[in-house]
């Protein structure tokens, strides 16, 4: 677009993760992965929602379970890796908005319907907080003229958190083993338990 030019003292600055309080909403193996690479830059405290304490998980970071509007009110940065069920199902809304911090960071790497999009297009444009970094959207992929693509303060990836060659080999293998055992009829290796 033309903004590099030369340099300036706060052009895109952001916000780090030193000394910061971090939420993460449903600490699963996803969750946990993301904890363990932020760790390394100094956070100083994790917070974590989801449908129970997850101690023995949790002792790795010092992490906190926490109810989901405190996890809101105190984290400079939420990173919502939850599964999307009816429970988390537009969780992240106007209420969720508003009770994070003005210079609050929001991640969603889980799916899009976990957030209610035009709450947080809202959000962005009214200042209620900082920036949000998207993986996931409803629907993939957001239309052209969609709101949240014109906005400086929120970044749209299309839905790469998987994008490596080891990790889709990995899904695919996995994929045919499920096959192959259901096609056997016996019980599926990695079979997910709705």
């Amino acid at each position: 677009s033309g903004g590099w030019t030369t340099w300036k003292p706060l052009w895109m600055c952001g916000y780090g993760l030193s000394d910061s309080t971090v939420g993460i909403i449903g600490l699963g193996r996803i969750g946990q992965a993301v904890a363990r690479r932020l760790k390394p830059f100094g956070v100083r405290r994790f917070l974590y929602t989801g449908s129970g304490p997850k101690p023995e998980s949790a002792a790795e970071f010092g992490a906190e379970f926490v109810p989901l509007d405190r996890l809101a009110e105190e984290s400079d940065f939420v990173v919502v890796t939850c599964a999307l069920t009816p429970a988390t199902q537009g969780m992240c809304n106007k209420d969720f908005f508003a009770r994070m911090k003005k210079t609050s960071v929001f991640v969603n790497t889980s799916r899009g319907a976990v957030v209610n999009q035009e709450d947080l297009y809202e959000a962005l444009v009214q200042g209620q907080i900082a920036a949000a970094g998207l993986d996931v959207t409803t629907p993939e992929p957001l239309p052209t003229d969609h709101p949240l693509l014109s906005l400086q303060n929120c970044v749209i990836l299309p839905h790469i958190g998987s994008a490596t060659y080891a990790t889709r080999s990995t899904m695919a293998v996995l994929a045919a083993r499920n096959l192959l055992a259901g096609l056997r009829g016996e019980p599926m290796p990695q079979e997910l338990a709705l």
